[in-house]
C-alpha cells in the first residue's frame, strides 16, 4: 500500500513556494441557497491554473544535477504552461508533449513561456510515452503532471488555504483529471478537519475515477468525450487514486452541458473567465446536493482550477444555448 502525503508535507510544499504562486482569492457567489457557496479562484493563478503549485514545488525540490539537461513533460495545457513558467524561473529549458487537440490558448501559452512544443496524438497514454522516449534520449527530467508525491503536495495547498480563509467551511469540491489536485486538496482537508467533506468531480465521459473506485484498483477508459479538456485522463495515477480511495467521500459526474452553462455563468454572473475543466465543480452543485455534512448547512468551496479559456471556446459555449437557456440565464 502506498504511503500517503502528509499533511506536513503540504505545509513544507507551502512554505518552499510561497512568493512562485499566488495564494488567490476566496469569493462568495450569487448562487440562491441556505448556504453560501465561495469559489476558490485558482482561474486567478500564475500561468491561469494551479498546476503551477505542483510544478513550482517539484523543481524547486530537485538538485541541480537531475535539471541540468533540462525537463520533459506531457499535458493537455495547464500543467504544460506550468512546467514552461517554473523552469523559466530557475533557468533551465523545459519541453512539453501535448495532444494534437490541445486549445490554441494553452498551446499559445506554454511557447510564449519558453517551452519546446511536441505533439502527440490525443490521449494521456500517447503523449506519456512521446515524453519518456524524449526523456530518455534527451536525458531529460520527467516532470509528472499528477502522479509524484511532491505534485500532490504542491497542488494539497490549495486546501491548506481554504481552511485558513474559510473556518466554517463544511464541503469542498475539486475537478478530477488524473486527481493531483483531488488527491493533494483531500489529503489537506482531511487530515486537518475530517469533517469537512470533500467530493471529486469529473466529466459523464471521462469517468476514469468513477470506474476506478468501482474496480477498486485504476482502470484505463477504452475513451474519453468532453469539453472539459483538462479532466481527460483515460487513467488515474496509482498513488492519486489510493489518496482518493482514502480521502475523498464522493465522486460525482457531470455532464457537458451544464459545463458550459457553469461557465457561461460565471462570466455573466460573477465576472469569471474560467475554463471547462475549471468550472465543472460549480456545475456539479446539484450532482452534489445530498453530499452536505449532517447537521447545520455551512460553507461550501468549489474549486475552479483554471482560467485559461479562449475567447473562440467562450463563443462555442454560447452557441450550444438554445434561445430558452439564453433567456433563462440558468444558475448552476
Amino acid at each position: 500500500m502506498p504511503s500517503v502525503v502528509s499533511v506536513s508535507a503540504v505545509e513544507e510544499a507551502a512554505r518552499r513556494i510561497d512568493g512562485l504562486v499566488r495564494r488567490t482569492p476566496l469569493l462568495r457567489l450569487p448562487v440562491d441557497g441556505e448556504a453560501p457557496v465561495y469559489a476558490k479562484c485558482e482561474n486567478l493563478q500564475a500561468a491561469g491554473a494551479f498546476k503551477i503549485r505542483g510544478a513550482s514545488n517539484f523543481l524547486a525540490r530537485l538538485d541541480p544535477d537531475a535539471r541540468r539537461h533540462g525537463v520533459i513533460t506531457y499535458s493537455s495545457g495547464n500543467h504544460a504552461q506550468a512546467v514552461a513558467l517554473a523552469a523559466r524561473r530557475v533557468g533551465v529549458p523545459a519541453v512539453v508533449v501535448m495532444p494534437t487537440t490541445a486549445p490554441a490558448v494553452k498551446v499559445e501559452g506554454a511557447r510564449a513561456l519558453g517551452a519546446e512544443i511536441l505533439f502527440e496524438g490525443t490521449t494521456s497514454i500517447e503523449r506519456k510515452r512521446r515524453a519518456e522516449a524524449e526523456a530518455r534520449t534527451r536525458r531529460l527530467q520527467m516532470v509528472p503532471p499528477f502522479d509524484h508525491p511532491w505534485i500532490i503536495a504542491g497542488q494539497g495547498t490549495v486546501g491548506l488555504e481554504i481552511l485558513r480563509d474559510c473556518p466554517a467551511v463544511a464541503r469542498v469540491l475539486v475537478p478530477v483529471g488524473g486527481g493531483g489536485l483531488a488527491a493533494g486538496v483531500a489529503a489537506a482537508v482531511k487530515q486537518r478537519r475530517p469533517d469537512v467533506r470533500v467530493v471529486g468531480v469529473e466529466p459523464g465521459g471521462a469517468a476514469k475515477m468513477t470506474a476506478s473506485l468501482a474496480a477498486g484498483r485504476p482502470v484505463s477508459l477504452d475513451r474519453v468525450s468532453s469539453l472539459a479538456d483538462g479532466l481527460l485522463p483515460v487513467r488515474p495515477g496509482d498513488l492519486t487514486f489510493h489518496h482518493v480511495q482514502r480521502f475523498v467521500d464522493e465522486v460525482v459526474t457531470v455532464d457537458d452541458d451544464p459545463i458550459a452553462d457553469a461557465v457561461l455563468w460565471l462570466f455573466r454572473r460573477a465576472k469569471l473567465v474560467v475554463e471547462t475543466s475549471g468550472a465543472a465543480t460549480l456545475a456539479a452543485l446539484p450532482a452534489a446536493a445530498g453530499s452536505a455534512p449532517p447537521g447545520p448547512v455551512g460553507p461550501t468551496v468549489v474549486v475552479l482550477s483554471g482560467g485559461n479559456l479562449g475567447l473562440e471556446t467562450l463563443a462555442q459555449l454560447a452557441a450550444r444555448r438554445s434561445p430558452e437557456d439564453r433567456r433563462q440565464d440558468r444558475i448552476p
